[in-house]
């Protein structure tokens, strides 16, 4: 389903580029333009990009198309050597577009300086040709990618989110299993290591959609991933607190019937509230049991408070994400859950 999906995103942009560029040399080639394949290559070179980077880099391509003439105009205007004057504009308009953090505008501007370069023409005729030129290629750009599968990779982010929910599950699972003296059904370290690659391509995905919706919102998304991204970094090393304990002390069964529990609650619309507060009175309780007697089980008991600050991290990461959430977001997102969180607001004053 997901190959789907990706085939057809990509099928749907070489479509847009495709007929973006025949319009935009037609379109050139009705208005009499000069060098009108031009056109079709700026449309190209626009398209690549999200809305968001669309929209920039049309601002920024007409605002070096002035440099770009004007280098045009210092060098091919005053150099008979081709190669030589080719050579110093393209190095000018590298320079500066790298110092002014635009280098996506160095291929067009290229294209542009060749034009001047064959014709050696600076007449205001030939500047509006080309200005022209670069007019109809972003325009056919920003209407084309206004056209993008929205709704669908909406849907492959929320199907994301549970895929990591679930995935998380099972690792915390499998660590209460460790816990109780279990052997573990998978190995857990590869799997974390493995599964932290594909949160990336989540956050990844994310920063896509939020770059292709014009919408204030979307970084909910990245929001949420890079949340459950740090949380399975805090697993990471309660693996590791856990992998080293040598004897496992009475109250490691207590922590493991805690994270089975804390497992149900690792979904997306949940305020981890009564979580912490169980957490906190496992703390409570283990301090209030009788020391241990020997070294080994000092340092099994140590280890186990140190699993317990990591359960905390772990939920205290679900927390600030959720206290960072605007009444906008909750309105879209957690729809159900507004009244929910108000009345949690309630009873913690």
């Amino acid at each position: 389903m997901e190959k789907a999906r990706q085939v057809k995103r990509v099928l749907l942009q070489a479509i847009k580029i495709a007929v973006g560029s025949s319009v935009a040399i037609y379109l050139a080639h009705i208005l009499g333009l000069e060098y009108e394949a031009s056109a079709g290559s700026i449309t190209l070179l626009t398209l690549v990009t999200t809305k968001w980077e669309t929209v920039k880099l049309s601002f920024y391509r007409m605002a070096t198309f002035v440099l770009a003439v004007v280098l045009a105009a210092l060098t091919f205007g005053h150099m008979t050597s081709s190669w030589l004057a080719y050579g110093i504009y393209v190095f000018l308009i590298v320079a500066v577009s790298h110092s002014l953090g635009w280098s996506a505008t160095i291929s067009v501007n290229a294209v542009i300086g060749t034009h001047f370069l064959m014709t050696r023409d600076f007449s205001p005729e030939f500047i509006r040709n080309e200005l022209f030129l670069v007019m109809i290629g972003i325009t056919i750009a920003i209407v084309l990618n206004l056209f993008y599968d929205y709704e669908g990779q909406r849907q492959d982010l929320i199907r994301y989110m549970r895929e990591t929910e679930n995935q998380l599950q099972i690792l915390l699972c499998e660590l209460a299993a460790y816990l109780h003296n279990k052997d573990m059904e998978i190995n857990v370290w590869d799997q974390i290591i493995a599964f932290e690659g594909r949160m990336h391509e989540f956050i990844k995905a994310a920063y896509d959609y939020q770059d292709n919706t014009f919408h204030s919102h979307p970084g909910y998304y990245i929001d949420y991933f890079e949340m459950r991204l740090a949380q399975l970094q805090v697993l990471h090393n309660l693996h590791y607190e856990i992998k080293k304990i040598r004897k496992m002390p009475k109250q490691a069964l207590v922590i493991a019937d805690y994270i089975m529990y804390m497992a149900d609650y690792v979904v997306e619309m949940n305020i981890p509230d009564q979580q912490i507060e169980k957490l906190e009175e496992i703390s409570e309780q283990m301090k209030q049991e009788e020391l241990p007697k020997t070294r080994e089980e000092f340092e099994g008991r140590a280890l186990l408070y140190h699993i317990l600050m990591d359960l905390e991290e772990f939920l205290v990461y679900k927390k600030r994400f959720v206290n960072g959430l605007d009444e906008k977001k909750l309105r879209i997102y957690w729809k159900q859950e507004m009244e929910q969180k108000d009345s949690a607001n309630e009873l913690q004053k």
